[in-house]
């Protein structure tokens, strides 16, 4: 064999080494994903997340829907306030009956987890004049509230029924608690208020 041919051979042997090394060999990707390169404490759970927000808005108009598809609440005032899916219901009704439906109903809607039962029995009958007057009052109440920078409004509902302010839902804390029922009594036409508001868990 001439020296060529010998060259030939061994740049023929070599390539095929290189190659059979090169398919041995893993390529560095770096961490899997989802995976940390290094080992972290985990971050702090946050109170609310949007997707959080998201899926509470989606159970309470879920709830609306299925209060308003009943025969029996249809026709009510009921306040629906959720949070983590925790449902608040709140407002006026006629009987026991109505509340306890109201609540079952609620229950049967997918993503509660829970209900809280803030509604109150009507006590008389409210003329129609009571009613727009109540209806002033509420206004009134939620201008209020959303003027009051101690108080995050957004998250409280508010029914009035003879002068008699009802407030629910979800706030911050206990002093937000006590600032929304301070600022409603000094409201004109405020006759009651029976404060429902939770403190957000």
């Amino acid at each position: 064999m001439n020296i060529q041919n010998k060259l030939v051979v061994l740049t023929i042997t070599l390539i095929g080494a290189l190659s059979i090394a090169a398919c041995g060999k893993t390529e560095d990707k770096g961490p899997e994903p989802g995976t940390p390169e290094t080992k972290s404490e985990p971050a702090p759970e946050a109170k609310t997340t949007i997707g959080t927000d998201v899926d509470d808005s989606a159970i309470t108009t879920k709830v609306k829907s299925a209060l308003l598809a009943d025969e029996i609440v249809k026709g009510l005032d009921i306040q629906v306030e959720t949070h983590k899916g925790e449902v608040q219901l709140s407002g006026f009704v006629d009987n026991q009956t109505q509340i306890d439906r109201a609540i079952s109903i609620t229950r049967g809607v997918e993503g509660v987890k829970n209900v809280d039962n803030k509604m109150t029995l009507k006590t008389a009958e409210t003329t129609v004049g009571e009613k727009i007057d109540d209806g002033i009052v509420t206004t009134k109440v939620k201008a209020a509230l959303l003027a009051e920078s101690g108080v995050n409004s957004t998250d409280i509902a508010v029914v009035t029924r003879d002068g008699e302010v009802q407030l629910s839902g979800f706030v911050d804390d206990q002093a937000q608690i006590d600032r929304a029922t301070q600022v409603v009594k000094g409201v004109e036409g405020v006759k009651n208020v029976i404060n429902e508001l939770s403190v957000r868990k």
